[in-house]
């Protein structure tokens, strides 16, 4: 696909451009040098999965759990939370600043109710098959074509990394190129979950990770073309730590459209408004991997 068509192709009701020229500009990189310099970070919940499926809101990583065969003091205990805090994180007139210590209580508070559920390494398995979860139409196309090219993809999630395998493997395919860092469990000799490895990633602390830290983005410098998707403001900090010279940022807008679009168009190179698909980033994936 020529620029020309790709820039046809996003002239839809439901994409948003704040400035064309300079979106046109980062895809003409993006396209002249190609996979080999290409990387992908990628949000999970609501980016690589599904807002609304067949009318109904699908379930992100921690309400498979709620979903799933937890007790009845958990569904309702997780509930309350997510009616309580769920209104902050999206609240487009609150700053990130003010946002932030608001969602540390609910990780925190959402940790340590699953902590006292005795989770097992083999419920997960069952809850995820049973969940709402579903990955967007298109993703495994995304993963595949992205393994073809080994290209790498770093999903960078604020849910629970053992979910988000498991919702992978059963729905799509775990490549080697691709890489999780999320909020994964500690289970003890018995198989029962005694709680959290790491520090807790919170949707607006995607900067401070460890993952910054590390040699990840160092071993990929030469790859300085770059594809971010998220569907919060916080996952534009996911690739802080990366040094790339060409960022095509692409943003699903799922709900409180309305309040969040011009700020999203603001701060998203593209954003996209109640989109289920991955029609438009495989569309430039594809411009991408097949110049």
């Amino acid at each position: 696909m020529t620029i020309e068509k790709m820039m046809e192709f996003l002239n839809q009701p439901n994409v948003h451009i704040g400035d064309p020229d300079h979106v046109k500009h980062v895809i003409e990189q993006l396209i002249q040098y190609g996979p080999d310099k290409l990387q992908i970070v990628a949000d999970f919940d609501r980016t690589l999965t599904k807002y609304i499926h067949k009318g109904h809101v699908c379930a992100t990583c921690h309400n498979v759990l709620e979903e799933g065969s937890l007790p009845e003091f958990y569904k309702e205990e997780a509930r309350t939370l997510r009616d309580t805090y769920f209104p902050i994180e999206t609240n487009p007139k609150l700053s990130i600043e003010e946002k932030i210590p608001k969602m540390i209580e609910w990780w925190t508070k959402s940790h340590g109710l699953l902590e006292t559920c005795e989770i097992s390494r083999d419920s997960i398995q069952h809850c995820v098959s049973s969940s709402t979860a579903k990955l967007r139409d298109g993703c495994s196309w995304f993963f595949d074509e992205l393994k073809k090219y080994e290209v790498p993809v770093l999903i960078f999630s604020a849910g629970i990394g053992d979910i988000i395998e498991e919702v992978i493997k059963q729905q799509s395919t775990m490549h080697d190129n691709m890489h999780i860092v999320s909020n994964y469990m500690k289970f003890n000799e018995e198989g029962k979950m005694t709680g959290f490895q790491q520090a807790i990633i919170h949707i607006y602390n995607k900067n401070e990770n460890a993952i910054h830290d590390s040699d990840y983005f160092q071993n990929i410098e030469h790859r300085t073309s770059m594809i971010l998707m998220g569907d919060s403001l916080g996952d534009l900090h996911m690739a802080d730590g990366a040094e790339v010279d060409h960022k095509l940022k692409i943003g699903f807008l799922n709900s409180r459209v309305e309040e969040s679009l011009e700020l999203y168009k603001k701060k998203y190179d593209i954003v996209l408004v109640e989109d289920e698909t991955l029609d438009i980033p495989n569309n430039l994936l594809r411009s991408i991997l097949e110049r």
